[in-house]
């Protein structure tokens, strides 16, 4: 029966995606304000879901240790975007670069969703559709997230639907995978706050400042909250 369970969640966690990110399309009038509540729903996801989830799955590893990690993927993230930045001269063709490994590291972000999702059903229904239900809420942030991070840095139309489409597809992918392995908990924490430094990077140097650019900081201040406190309500309904 889990593959009748699971696989079905997987293609409405698609759909949410594809909702956030046609959003984030329609109102390219208002990136600005946009961007700064993707921003702060980047950032709400890495301190209000992630951290806290790799930390409760992690078996055997203290939660200074977890922190670390997720130092550790920041980072990582950092060098990253500097060698992007060194290895490419032509100034445009080094923003749609960064927009593309922000989107992969949403993707990938996304695939673990789905992988979860499958995870949390072998340990038990009840477990399974918490899990689902708080992967469905914040998926459309996820396709909000990704188009955002794409068209900043200069992309057009045609890419960031690109990018959308391989982000939703990703969750059923990511629970296909997960009828057929198991991975241990410890992997799966680590996994998590890996991707919590990949988001604090995108949120807090790419997003943030970016939505404050030449735009009334009011109402992008305003967005940015309202971003990581959807995202802290999300958490504590779901959680």
């Amino acid at each position: 029966m889990q593959p009748f369970i699971v696989l079905p969640i997987a293609l409405a966690t698609c759909a949410a995606t594809m909702c956030g990110g046609l959003f984030a399309i329609a109102m390219r009038d208002r990136l600005h304000l946009v961007l700064g509540f993707s921003a702060g729903a980047v950032i709400g996801v890495a301190f209000f879901d992630l951290v806290p989830e790799a930390i409760e799955t992690a078996r055997h590893i203290d939660a200074r240790d977890v922190v670390g990690i997720v130092a550790l993927g920041f980072f990582f993230y950092v060098l990253l975007d500097r060698l992007v930045s060194f290895h490419s001269h032509d100034h445009h063709s080094h923003h749609e670069r960064r927009g593309w490994i922000g989107a992969a590291s949403l993707s990938l972000h996304s695939f673990m969703d789905g992988f979860a999702i499958g995870v949390a059903f072998q340990a038990g229904e009840s477990v399974g559709w918490v899990v689902a239900a708080a992967v469905l809420v914040h998926d459309f942030s996820d396709g909000l997230n990704t188009v955002n991070v794409v068209v900043k840095n200069g992309a057009g139309r045609k890419t960031a639907l690109r990018w959308l489409a391989i982000d939703a597809l990703a969750p059923i992918l990511g629970a296909s995978v997960s009828l057929l392995i198991a991975m241990p908990p410890n992997v799966v924490a680590v996994f998590l706050a890996i991707f919590s430094g990949f988001f604090l990077y995108i949120g807090a140097s790419d997003l943030l400042p970016e939505s404050h650019h030449a735009h009334p900081r009011f109402l992008t201040t305003v967005s940015t909250f309202a971003g990581a406190l959807c995202l802290f309500i999300v958490t504590r309904i779901v959680g």
